[in-house]
């Protein structure tokens, strides 16, 4: 199918675009929306100005909308960001909340488009072994849950910092992928990137219980 990729620039949407490649779909837009409300709970919006950059990397042309509204108004930004292209369904990043799926499902339900979820129900602990695996480089781009601090801003996901998600989780009861909005994600690299971002500079900002990695710039670099 031809199919159109709501993309976040994190790790889940990512993930998702590299399964429906692998599954012999070919990915026509990346669409993002910028939403301004930064409580939403259907979309990230940490370092969202960056996707331009990631798009490029993957040479997949990106098309976006911005969103001022909320919950339901949300959605009616996105049904108008996908209506009329070109493309047969859609891909998502979900793995594990129906929150965002159902809302999907009924965008897609009204513009008559397949909704494809290539990580709905995998293991969250498997998954992120398996992007690490893969060669992703992804960097954690907030944190908003009981037991993570400061230090947790721009770490990067490998193997030990899957384990102390797994602890987290034991200890705190948080999604492992971040799913429930306890973090969210940036990817500088994965195998669909034809280049890699590197960071130049960013900023850790830490408010009580939360905070935020925000790049302030980054630039693209050759893959050794």
């Amino acid at each position: 199918m031809n199919l159109v990729a709501l993309f976040s620039g994190g790790k889940d949407s990512t993930k998702a675009i590299l399964e429906a490649v692998k599954g012999g779909h070919e990915i026509k837009y990346l669409a993002t929306v910028h939403c301004k409300n930064p409580d939403s709970f259907m979309y990230h919006t940490i370092n969202i100005g960056l996707t331009f950059m990631q798009s490029r990397c993957m040479n997949i042309q990106l098309i976006s909308k911005e969103s001022f509204g909320k919950k339901e108004e949300e959605l009616k930004d996105l049904e108008i960001l996908l209506n009329d292209l070109d493309v047969d369904g859609v891909v998502c990043g979900a793995i594990a909340s129906k929150y965002q799926k159902e809302r999907i499902e009924n965008v897609c339900k009204k513009l008559k488009l397949k909704l494809l979820a290539p990580l709905w129900g995998k293991p969250p602990e498997e998954l992120l072994k398996e992007m690490v695996n893969e060669g992703f480089e992804i960097v954690i781009s907030a944190v908003a849950a009981e037991g993570f601090d400061e230090t947790w801003l721009g770490r990067r996901i490998d193997e030990d910092c899957i384990k102390d998600l797994v602890e987290l989780k034991k200890k705190y009861g948080i999604s492992v992928v971040g799913e429930g909005g306890e973090m969210e994600t940036f990817v500088l690299d994965c195998p669909l990137f034809k280049k890699k971002i590197m960071i130049t500079k960013a900023e850790k900002i830490w408010e009580i219980n939360n905070g935020t990695f925000e790049i302030k710039d980054a630039k693209m670099i050759e893959k050794i």
